[in-house]
Order: structure tokens, then C-alpha cells, then sequence
């Protein structure tokens, strides 16, 4: 939402409200520290033919040293340093080496006669708005990579540094930065001062600023549009991560409510705490598996750390985004088998790649009318036999150390089941043959994300040995509303009933055919809809790990039995659930 001055009483008319999304939960209270942008408008004009290769060669240059730099950072990271940043610098490293960044930007050298920073600016625009045309979220996210490490490789051409914000020695109190955003490298450089919340213009839930705040457990609002050019160094901010609300200079009154709020915030989050080794067993004695959604090998200790059952989701797409070449069979297994000996014989499930139809993974741009309708996801790795060979055979590899499950994205065609079934035993024979060990019972599931599949469920669960319900695209699909879009996102709303109905006929068909069904969408970690969700009849959750305790603490409180006759009554009525009504 964009950041917007709210009308508020005469009696305050000068405290600024602004909103954006809360992606950490909590409440800080400090004074903006603003962090200067990182432009991306640069100076074009146009060189003379013979210094064509001298530019090529200073643009190379750039792109060395910014790559070195960030090197640099990964091989010296602090022992304190949240586990993400090294895996997240890295990515910013591999990026500066695409060909589709260097290459094509030295073509516009050569063939055009840019000067170098407008030709990297050129090419970063066309990436840039392949990857916001991607239908997955988190990889949509990752078009602000190559914003971030573009902006690098400007401040290595113009020698200047980047722009951190400047505090005062003799304020004692906590730092909030406020940016238009904050990259990886910045993150770390920006380590060490009392930061209570980050503030930025851009971002989503997956974004860098988030994934290092959630790590952080330091509150976060994004998403907030020009929050940077309305806030000055040293302006008193309230952060409302609970609402992504942000209060700039409030008077006493309301600053000693949201005081309230925090130190209440706080005494809940220490009991919260004391959670994580308690069983999450509701009120009438049934068992909850809740298990965490992981995108890097690291984040498998944080699971751990949190209490989850298991790793209920490993989106392995991080593997292969970002670089030039595919990781090969040998790489993927190492992540793959990190993450099951971390885990320390709980269940992991691995998400198989999920990819969309608009950019390839060796980054040849291809055109789709429709991309969350087309080439995506197991559709994709179909049709590519040898990327699905490589991943299942690490995957299988990988099942020695623990107890591994294969989970296969976009799923809506029985025969896709089956030529699944058959690409898995191809795969098995390919590592009989080598001597190589893996569990040849590997248990295989299907993301139920497609209305088909959860309409017509009952032979997908004959043929499968799990399912996991992925709300964040059934949603969408159901309701033919892209979130991302601004201007019909209001209509995004997972409490619709036909919503509701298709989850709840596919976790009735896995129960009467005992299998097991997970909600490994966002749906599963917001604790306002556990109890609607237990009334389903769902008895696995998978989510982020920070959000796993407040989850747990639904669940203790809740009696299923009631819940769902609650819950049936209104999906008979075609009603929308009150959820109010619920948690009373």
C-alpha cells in the first residue's frame, strides 16, 4: 500500500501516519536513521567507435570488482551474522557473473554505442521486468537482486560509496532505518548499530529486508511506497509491524500506548517461548504436526531451533535461480542432504522445481501469453527430462540420510502422476547402476494448487502417498486473482467460501484414504485462521518457522470436535466463517 498521510484530529494533526505490510511481527520506537538512494539515474550519451573496447572494458571492470567485493564479504561474515546474509550475498556475486547482465550489456556497448552505465541500466531494466512478470512471488522478488547489484556496480563506475545513514554518537536509543531499500552487502554494513525496525519503499514478504529481519526477529514494514521522502533524520517512528503501520512524531499520549503495546509484546513473545518443547495437542487430545517452509539449506537449523516437526516445504528453486549454469547432480545433493541431517530424522519434503514459463533457467527469455498458465513448474520438467533426471537422482541420493519426500508443484492431470512415478524409477535405476544407495520407498506427493486436482481428488490420492495444499496459488486460481496485482488484489481473499470448500474436500478424501494432507501456503502460519483451519479438519501445517510458536499456541487452546461443527455449518450455508465466533 502506498505510504499516505491519514486524517486524523486537529488535536495531533502533526503526527504523519503511513502504512505499509508488516512482514515481522512486533513494535519499535526509535529515531529514523535515512539511508541515502541508490540511484539508478545515470548520465547516457553516446561514445565514439574506437573507444567501444575501452568501454566494454571498464564496465568488465566494475563488474569484477563489485563481484569481488561481495566475496569479500561471504569469506569474512561475522560469527554473529544471520545465517541467510552469506547464501544471499553469494546469489548477488553469481548475478554479476550471468552472461545475461555482462554479455548483453557489453552488446549494447559495442552494437549501440552506450556508455557503460547506460547500458547496464538498459539490460537491468529488461531482466528486471522478466522477473516481475513471473507469476511466483518469491521469484518476482528476485528482480530487486539485480536492481541491488546493478546499483553496486554504478557506485564502483562513479567511485562513489554507498550511501549508509549517519547516527548520532550521543543518542542512545534505538535506530530505525528507513530506505527506499536495503540490499544484502548494505545489511551487513549496516551491522552493529541499535536498529529496532526497517522501513523501506520496496518489498514484499519475500523480499532481502524481510528474510534478514524475520532472522533478526526485528520488525519490519515494506511495501510502503515513498515512506524515504517523507521521513527525516532523527523523526520519532512508531512501528506497528502487527498492521505495517508507522507513526512519525506522535505525541506523548499515543507513544505511551504503543509503550503499552511493546512491553505487553514482549511478555507474550518470553511465553510464547516457552512453547517451543510443549506438544501441539488441542484441548480434546489430537495430535498437530507443525512443521516449517525453508528456501535455503541454512534456514533448517532455524526450524530446528523453532520446534518444527519436520521441514513441510524446501523450495529447492534457490539452487537454480540467479546464475549462469544449472547446478549439477553433485551440488544438488550436497543441499539436499544438509538440510535431511539437519533435520535430524524428522520428515523433509522437497518441493521439485518450480519454475515459471517466462524465463528459462539459462536465462533465454521466452514469451508467454499467459505464464501462470503455461511451461511452469513439473509441466516444465517434463519437458526437460535431463534438469528433472539430475534433481531426482540427488534427491534420491540425499534419502539415505533421513526420511526424505518428494513433493511435485502444479500438478492437475493423473497422467503427469504416473509419467512422475516413471521419471522417479528411471532415476533409481540410473543410481543402481552406479552402486549408489538411496530408500527406494521415497514417498511421493502432490501440491494440491490447481482447482482441477482438488475437484477430481479422490484418484490423485490413490495414486499418491501425501498431499500438500499450496493456498497461495489454489486462491489465486480459484478466484482468477493475481495478488500481485494492485488493482484487483482487494479480491485476493482466502476465506471465500469456494476457497474453503476445495480445501476442505481434499483433506476429507486424504483422510478417508488414510493419507496424509499439509496447508504449506501462507493460510498455514497466520494464527487468526488456525482454528477455522483445525475445524477442517487439517492436522498439518507447514510455515515459516517465526511464525510456528504463535500457531502452536491456536492449537493448545482449540477443540476440534467443536470447531468443526462450527465450521461444516457454514460451509453447508455457503457462509462466510466468522472467526471471531471461532476463537471465543
Amino acid at each position: 500500500m502506498t505510504a499516505a498521510a491519514s486524517a486524523l484530529p486537529h488535536t495531533f494533526s502533526s503526527m504523519l501516519c503511513l502504512r505499509g505490510q508488516g512482514v515481522v511481527k512486533g513494535y519499535a520506537i526509535g529515531r529514523a536513521a535515512v539511508m541515502g538512494a541508490a540511484a539508478l539515474e545515470v548520465v547516457h550519451y553516446r561514445i565514439q567507435p574506437e573507444a567501444v573496447e575501452e568501454e566494454c572494458a571498464r564496465l568488465k571492470a566494475a563488474l569484477a570488482q563489485a563481484r569481488d567485493e561481495l566475496q569479500h564479504m561471504v569469506a569474512n561474515l561475522p560469527d554473529d551474522a544471520p545465517r541467510e546474509m552469506g547464501a544471499l550475498l553469494t546469489v548477488h556475486s553469481m548475478l554479476l557473473d550471468d552472461r545475461m547482465l555482462s554479455e548483453q550489456a557489453c552488446n549494447l556497448i559495442i552494437e549501440r554505442h552506450y556508455n557503460a552505465e547506460w547500458a547496464l541500466t538498459t539490460q537491468g531494466q529488461v531482466l528486471g521486468e522478466q522477473f516481475a512478470a513471473m507469476e511466483d512471488e518469491y521469484l518476482r522478488e528476485r528482480g530487486t537482486d539485480i536492481r541491488q547489484v546493478i546499483e553496486r556496480v554504478l557506485r564502483v563506475l562513479s567511485g562513489t560509496p554507498v550511501a549508509l545513514p549517519q547516527f548520532d554518537s550521543g543518542y542512545s536509543g534505538e535506530l530505525i532505518v528507513v530506505a527506499r531499500d536495503i540490499s544484502p552487502a548494505d545489511m551487513l554494513r549496516l551491522r552493529g548499530a541499535r536498529f529496532g525496525a526497517f522501513l523501506t519503499d520496496l518489498g514484499g514478504p519475500t523480499s532481502h529486508t524481510a528474510i534478514v529481519a524475520r532472522s533478526m526477529n526485528v520488525p519490519a514494514v515494506v511495501g510502503m511506497g515513498n515512506i524515504r521522502t517523507l521521513v527525516r533524520d532523527g523523526d520519532l517512528l512508531i512501528v506497528d509491524g502487527m498492521s505495517g503501520a508507522v507513526l512519525v512524531n506522535p505525541p506523548d499520549f499515543v507513544l505511551e500506548e504503543y509503550r503499552r503495546r511493546q512491553a505487553a509484546y514482549a511478555d507474550d513473545r518470553a511465553e510464547l517461548g516457552r512453547l517451543k518443547y510443549a506438544e501441539a495437542v488441542t484441548l480434546d487430545g489430537v495430535q498437530v504436526k507443525l512443521e516449517a517452509n525453508i528456501e535455503l539449506p541454512e534456514e533448517a537449523e532455524q526450524a530446528l531451533a523453532a520446534g518444527a516437526d519436520g521441514i513441510g516445504l524446501f523450495r529447492s528453486e534457490f539452487l537454480f535461480m540467479g546464475r549462469r549454469d544449472l547446478p549439477g547432480e553433485e551440488e544438488q545433493y550436497e543441499a539436499y542432504a544438509t538440510v535431511v541431517k539437519a533435520m535430524q530424522g524428522r520428515p523433509v519434503t522437497i518441493r521439485t522445481l518450480d519454475i515459471g514459463a517466462d524465463k528459462t533457467l539459462d536465462g533465454d527469455a521466452t514469451v508467454a501469453t499467459n505464464p501462470a498458465l503455461g511451461l511452469r513448474a513439473i509441466r516444465y520438467c517434463l519437458a526437460h527430462p535431463e534438469i528433472f533426471q539430475t534433481q531426482l537422482r540427488a534427491l534420491l541420493r540425499a534419502s539415505v540420510h533421513g526420511k526424505l519426500r518428494i513433493l511435485v508443484p502444479m500438478i492437475a492431470h493423473l497422467h503427469e502422476v504416473r509419467a512422475v512415478r516413471q521419471a522417479i524409477a528411471e532415476a533409481g535405476q540410473n543410481l543402481e547402476s552406479r552402486d549408489i544407495s538411496f530408500d527406494r520407498n521415497v514417498e511421493v506427493g502432490a501440491m494440491v494448487e490447481i482447482p482441477a486436482i482438488a475437484i477430481a481428488i479422490e484418484p490423485f490420492v490413490e495414486q499418491l502417498d501425501f498431499l500438500s495444499i499450496g493456498t497461495n496459488d489454489l486462491i489465486q486460481y480459484t478466484l482468477a486473482i493475481d495478488r500481485g496485482d494492485n488493482d484487483v488484489a482487494d479480491l485476493y481473499d482466502p476465506m471465500h467460501p469456494a476457497v474453503l470448500r476445495l480445501i476442505s474436500h481434499t483433506i476429507n478424501a486424504a483422510q478417508r484414504y488414510g493419507k496424509s494432507v499439509a496447508v504449506c501456503g501462507e493460510m498455514a502460519g497466520d494464527a487468526q485462521v488456525t482454528r477455522m483451519l483445525l475445524g477442517l479438519g487439517l492436522r498439518e501445517f507447514s510455515m515459516h518457522p517465526q511464525q510456528l510458536l504463535d500457531v502452536k499456541k491456536e492449537v493448545r487452546q482449540s477443540h476440534t470436535n467443536a470447531l468443526r461443527v462450527k465450521v461444516a455449518s457454514a460451509l453447508n450455508r455457503a457462509e462466510r466463517i466468522n472467526l471471531d465466533e471461532l476463537a471465543g
